[in-house]
């Protein structure tokens, strides 16, 4: 597939820290999962569905070209209208999508319409203190970002239980997301008025994945040393935290 800011589709080069960052967030989702079959949602290319073994997975997404090719059954759906019968899954897991969707209020009555009655969801998302602008989203293909708060209220009313906790990474991954702070900050300092708020989602989407690609093509050995054992989940300072990991437990209202 080719490499654009939608999916993380390669580990190689200088995207291995956000891959990594991606197979971490499946690793600590799975402690949260009873036992039974797994929905996964957003699914992308399916790198790390395998973290959720012994567990069966379904991979879920809107591109199909995203899902080919994967060793598990795999549905070309929208989150938001999903073709399975009431109580299909014991657990859902949304690892960085809820964020790609126009109105992710609409993908959370779905969710808990397909989870058994004591099932569990997992959404992972970015932390919009960390990688965001408070009043801009600056990732065309996001449509919505959560603070912590925001991603609990999101919650809330689907679940008898819900706790959020936080991804946080080691000191070496934050030093490289610094340098790309910086890095952005100096791009968006040559637009002032923001005048890129008038310009067309999908030319905006276009340019962000050339600036991505460029950017992370640098020979940076750093970013060759990041694995999973770089992020730790914990409760506590969710504004400081990369990824935001909320636990729905006990759906409500399912049809």
């Amino acid at each position: 597939m080719p490499v654009t800011g939608e999916r993380v589709t390669t580990r190689s080069g200088g995207f291995n820290p956000t891959w990594q960052r991606h197979v971490a967030a499946y690793i600590h989702a799975a402690r949260f999962l009873g036992p039974g079959p797994v929905l996964d949602l957003g699914a992308g290319i399916g790198h790390s569905y395998h973290h959720l073994a012994p567990r069966e997975t379904v991979g879920v997404d809107i591109d199909a070209t995203a899902l080919a090719g994967q060793e598990r059954e795999t549905v070309v759906a929208d989150m938001r209208e999903l073709p399975f019968p009431d109580r299909s899954f014991a657990s859902v897991v949304a690892v960085q999508s809820i964020e790609h969707v126009p109105n992710p209020d609409r993908v959370l009555p779905e969710v808990t319409r397909v989870l058994e009655p004591d099932g569990r969801a997992v959404f992972v998302t970015p932390n919009r203190l960390t990688f965001a602008r408070r009043d801009e989203i600056i990732d065309p293909y996001h449509y919505v970002e959560f603070d912590a708060d925001e991603l609990e209220a999101l919650c809330a009313p689907h679940f008898a239980d819900v706790q959020v906790y936080g991804l946080f990474g080691s000191p070496r991954y934050l030093q490289l997301v610094a340098e790309e702070r910086r890095r952005l900050d100096r791009l968006l300092m040559r637009d002032p008025l923001r005048l890129r708020r008038a310009v067309p989602r999908r030319v905006r989407q276009r340019l962000y994945d050339l600036t991505l690609t460029r950017s992370r093509r640098r020979n940076d050995p750093r970013a060759a040393t990041i694995t999973p054992e770089d992020f730790e989940l914990r409760r506590g300072n969710l504004s400081r935290c990369l990824d935001l990991v909320a636990v729905g437990r006990g759906p409500r209202g399912r049809g």
